[in-house]
């Protein structure tokens, strides 16, 4: 996502802070700055749009100082514009951070009861002004940082500097990367590797709790509680293209590894447990409109249609909204039926997807109000929609989509919560349930995470197939037809997904030994929502099984049935029926990714596909 920078030694710094955040710019970014400590004091600048917008204007103001920090921001707090990119600075203060702040609104209000004006629309500004504050009253930078991180719930990687110490750069760590890079009389920060290889190989990883100050000459590593701690750094033999990839061999991988974070961003800030209630910044539907929506259309192609028919499923069950769900692609050509009261929700990773904006405005302009659930601050279907609810997925170089589709999912369940609260037809304690369920998601997706090698072992038994099947029922029908839509995507294998009662009504034809079927067989703990399917799922198993196919089944720990009749068994951890899609699809986009790149395709970049389709 956002990418850091940082230096303190004895060279003018603006040279290299511009060069690491050009290291980064892989990442995606829509604003940049940098924020220099010299003998004028602090000096920042900073400029929306690309880059060069912001060299141009290094190069024109000359800022000198031997400690900076810089930034390239994807916008998640406010619009992209020169007020709202990073650095942030108040009273002698600068911050760069990555991550959200939860209780952003409740500190901002402290501060302007305190007499603090704000210049953006930022939580990170609430950083510059906590730690000001501290630092005006007596303590040094290192102390200022740790005191303000008590008064802050949430995530962040984030760098601070201030005049009053011109010699010191301190960093602090949770839930966002950061490394710290070792010189010979400098030393250096930045949110990946890249940044730094032009200068060393020599790192550190900071671990979640982290603090830690950065002088030309020591790095010296802080516990929550300001115990010293002693880890020493480490060599690594990236080369500049493998650390853009955080040590993965494609991009595609190191996204899939994305996820769970992916997720916390997505989800933070917008859950309130106690009271079972969803906050969207920039869904601006209310209790009299949400209780007046008679039906609901969602727009979307590929990876989006599939997070769509999910998206259905929640609404239809948590917010008792009829809904229709359209190939965009196909929408506008058939003279929709778009009645009063209807929402149509455009759903596009880049925001720039051509089909689906033509749809949305074809509802658009047959009176649907309009919704976007979008990856990119500021794409065309974003600024089109009068509803927008962004996932925080980061950019996804990959052209296949992994990280994007799982946040996707996520944000419409928040949505599908958010109505059914509003409509009444969801309570507080089933609600609080489910967003707790969500909130878990990212720890079971690193429990997956954990088994990819027996993934990698199914994915090499059957890279050289020609054709498969994915099956699933109820919720994980979708689910079937976006793992089958990722193994044709990147291996070229022939592959179809279908919801398994169908499998009698011609698939079935085309089962012998040489057809793996992938079948999705988790079961619900809780034995709500869809378990009268499972049983339904083992009977399509065994009519495989009976006609020589092989099975390989996604199986919930400690189901023994279904692994005995499986040929291969992909293992995942118990999940609520609605949060099962969310685990599912990651053993799927593994299997695919390991039989892509066992079989020598071009994993990032497949032939005649693109990562945004922006023509018909």
């Amino acid at each position: 996502m956002c990418g850091i920078v940082g230096y303190v030694g004895a060279e003018d710094c603006a040279p290299f802070l511009i060069a690491g955040l050009k290291r980064l710019e892989y990442r995606g970014y829509d604003s940049a700055g940098v924020a220099l400590v010299g003998e004028s004091g602090l000096e920042v600048l900073r400029s929306r749009g690309k880059l060069s917008n912001l060299e141009s204007l290094v190069l024109r103001k000359a800022p000198k100082g031997t400690l900076g920090i810089g930034h390239t921001r994807w916008a998640t707090h406010g619009r992209p514009s020169d007020e709202n990119a990073h650095p942030h600075s108040f009273r002698g203060v600068a911050v760069v951070h990555n991550g959200i702040i939860e209780n952003h609104l409740e500190l901002r209000e402290e501060l302007r009861r305190a007499g603090h004006t704000f210049a953006s629309e930022t939580d990170t500004e609430i950083f510059a002004h906590l730690i000001a504050e501290e630092v005006e009253g007596g303590h040094d930078l290192l102390q200022a940082t740790r005191r303000a991180l008590r008064r802050v719930r949430g995530t962040y990687a984030l760098a601070v500097v201030s005049e009053t110490d011109p010699h010191t750069l301190v960093a602090a760590k949770n839930a966002s990367p950061l490394v710290v890079g070792f010189g010979q009389g400098e030393n250096y920060l930045a949110s990946d590797v890249p940044a730094l290889l032009d200068r060393t190989r020599e790192v550190m990883f900071l671990e979640e709790g982290d603090l830690v100050r950065l002088r030309q000459d020591s790095v010296e590593l802080f516990d929550g509680d300001g115990q010293t701690i002693a880890r020493q750094p480490r060599h690594i033999d990236w080369t500049p293209v493998m650390a853009e990839k955080g040590g993965h061999k494609h991009f595609m991988h190191k996204e899939i590894h994305e996820q769970a974070r992916a997720l916390v961003d997505t989800i933070r800030s917008r859950t309130a447990l106690e009271t079972g209630d969803v906050v969207l910044d920039g869904v601006g539907i209310d209790e009299a409109l949400a209780k007046s929506l008679a039906r609901v259309t969602i727009v979307a192609c590929g990876t989006s249609y599939h997070a769509g028919l999910v998206g259905k499923h929640y609404l239809e069950s948590l917010a008792k909204l009829p809904v229709e769900i359209d190939v965009a692609s196909e929408f506008r050509y058939r003279d929709p039926l778009v009645p009063p009261g209807s929402l149509c929700i455009a759903i596009s990773q880049s925001g720039e997807t051509a089909d689906t904006l033509a749809a949305m405005r074809e509802a658009k302009a047959k009176g649907a109000r309009t919704l976007a659930v979008c990856n990119v601050v500021g794409s065309a279907i974003a600024r089109d929609a009068e509803d927008v609810l962004y996932t925080h997925a980061g950019p996804e170089i990959g052209v296949a989509s992994t990280k994007a589709f799982t946040t996707q999912l996520a944000a419409m369940l928040l949505l599908a919560l958010k109505l059914g609260r509003l409509r009444g037809t969801l309570d507080a304690d089933r609600a609080g349930k489910l967003l707790q369920d969500l909130r878990g998601a990212p720890a079971l997706i690193e429990k997956i995470l954990a088994r990819e090698d027996s993934i990698l072992a199914a994915a090499r038994t059957y890279s050289s197939a020609r054709d498969m099947l994915f099956l699933g029922r109820g919720l994980q029908a979708p689910v079937a037809l976006e793992g089958a839509l990722k193994l044709k995507e990147i291996s070229y294998v022939h592959a179809e997904g279908y919801p398994a009662g169908e499998m009698k009504h011609g698939p079935i034809a085309l089962i012998d030994e040489q057809v793996p079927v992938v079948v999705i067989a988790t079961r619900d703990p809780g034995r709500g929502h869809g378990q009268d399917t499972y049983e339904k799922i083992v009977g399509n198993i065994e009519e495989v099984r009976a006609r020589g196919g092989k099975i390989i089944a996604l199986v919930t720990d400690g189901d023994d049935l279904v692994s005995r009749l499986a040929d291969h068994a992909l293992w995942v951890p118990p999940a609520s029926a609605f949060i099962a899609p969310l685990l599912n699809v990651l053993p799927l986009q593994l299997f695919a990714y390991h039989v892509a790149d066992h079989r020598g395709t071009d994993v990032d970049q497949p032939r005649n596909l693109a990562k945004s389709v922006t023509v018909e």
